[in-house]
């Protein structure tokens, strides 16, 4: 429980400096976008880059490198955290996952709701799933700016929220924005899924094996017409989660290793004099590797690398809206504003409420009602996620701008009002 306690802590400061940098890249991008630079940043982002070998090729702009292969080694990530919860995680009981998963769910339907009351059957119609949305990095940041005083209980409740939320969006994307099937190449990645279950079966622990075969995956994914980040949340699901040695194993074969150097030390000697001791340490540090399961392991390699580059870098790519012509006053605006600071507010909290009336959950220890009314708010903290479902929802230029302006502000109204709630209207935590 301590372990999972310090891997939450440090999982919670990564996602609040990674929504610093989060935040600078979209400042970055925004004015660009506004200056002499924005034909240039144009014709950058509409660059192709790709390979060619004989009659053969592949290239995308770089637009598209950065959401279909960059976004879906987050979503890979996003896969791996998933996978964990559901293991160790608040999500691996069926009594704790309740509460987030319910939260989640209303915090879902109603801004969707929310939307298509202002646009059912109208040209913005499809842009019902960009509401519904949490940036799991920009509320926990809010979050992390309250410090000791936000209950530790709502911290875990607002990230498994999120991670409920990347679920359902992940389901949503896969299940209502994918284009035409070409079910030859979806039948191809069959294969590649298949050679990566055989090697979780094999423990197969070698992280280059995992994204040689996940690269064949995500190709055939992104040539069947299905987004080809859904790839990389499946990739996710077949790395082990399971190290080779258990705990007491790695330190029993440690404790032999460090007897044998100690036994066959000479003082003063040079290292290279004796391979014993050298091959001894080897096994240590073999035994290491072997006594964390690789899904911790690439977590905690990719993790730093998707905060600190991948999303900066959708962020300099996506959120580079010009100000004119992006006006917030159009149904598809008012529909994503209302729908994120209101329907995920309401949708959260309600949700909560009827899963701890009807005695199917119970609150977090420490978390009042203005506590999930505040992480509500937080919730409707679309940003990242938003603009990546906008993306897909929209072809238009001008309900794509339309509906990019609009997360920008719904984001901004419901992250000030998630911290004015926590800061100023619910009690101060008592973490002890």
């Amino acid at each position: 429980m301590v372990q999972h306690g310090r891997v939450f802590k440090e999982f919670l400061h990564h996602q609040a400096a990674g929504a610093v940098v989060l935040l600078a890249a979209t400042v970055a991008a925004v004015a660009v976008a506004n200056s002499p630079l924005a034909a240039a940043y144009s014709a950058f982002l509409h660059t192709d880059i790709g390979l060619r070998f004989g009659t053969l090729g592949f290239a995308q702009s770089v637009q598209h490198w950065v959401d279909d292969a960059l976004m879906a080694l987050f979503f890979f990530v996003v896969g791996l955290e998933i996978k964990r919860e559901f293991i160790v995680g608040e999500l691996s009981s069926v009594r704790s996952a309740l509460l987030p998963i319910l939260a989640a769910l209303g915090g879902m339907i109603v801004p969707a709701a929310v939307y298509l009351a202002l646009n059912a059957g109208g040209p913005g119609a499809a842009g019902w799933g960009v509401p519904m949305a949490t940036d799991i990095a920009f509320a926990l940041g809010v979050l992390a700016l309250l410090g000791s005083r936000v209950p530790n209980g709502l911290k875990v409740f607002l990230a498994a929220l999120a991670i409920a939320d990347d679920i359902g969006a992940i389901l949503v994307i896969a299940l209502f924005y994918t284009g035409q099937v070409h079910w030859g190449w979806l039948a191809f990645a069959l294969v590649p899924l298949a050679l990566l279950i055989a090697m979780n079966r094999r423990h197969v622990e070698a992280p280059f094996a995992y994204l040689a075969v996940g690269s064949v995956l995500w190709f055939a994914f992104l040539s069947s017409g299905i987004h080809a980040t859904i790839a990389g949340v499946i990739a996710a699901f077949t790395i082990p989660a399971v190290a080779r040695l258990s705990p007491l194993e790695f330190t029993n074969i440690c404790r032999v290793k460090l007897k044998d150097i100690e036994a066959i030390d000479e003082p003063g000697a040079h290292t290279l004099k004796d391979d014993r001791q050298q091959e001894r340490a080897l096994d240590i540090q073999r035994a290491t590797l072997h006594s964390v399961a690789p899904l911790q392991r690439i977590e905690w390699a990719l993790h730093p690398f998707t905060t600190f580059a991948v999303l900066p870098a959708f962020a300099l790519a996506n959120a580079g809206i010009p100000f004119t012509g992006a006006g917030v006053g159009s149904p598809v605006a008012l529909g994503i504003i209302l729908g994120l600071v209101v329907g995920k507010l309401a949708g959260v909290s309600l949700a909560a409420w009827l899963a701890v009336r009807t005695g199917v959950a119970d609150l977090p220890a420490g978390v009042g009602w203005r506590h999930v009314i505040g992480a509500g708010a937080l919730a409707g903290i679309g940003f990242t996620m938003s603009l990546f479902v906008a993306n897909l929802a929209f072809d238009g230029a001008v309900e794509s701008a339309q509906a990019k302006s609009a997360i920008f502000v719904a984001s901004i109204v419901a992250g000030l009002l998630g911290y004015a709630t926590l800061r100023f209207w619910a009690p101060a935590a008592e973490n002890g």
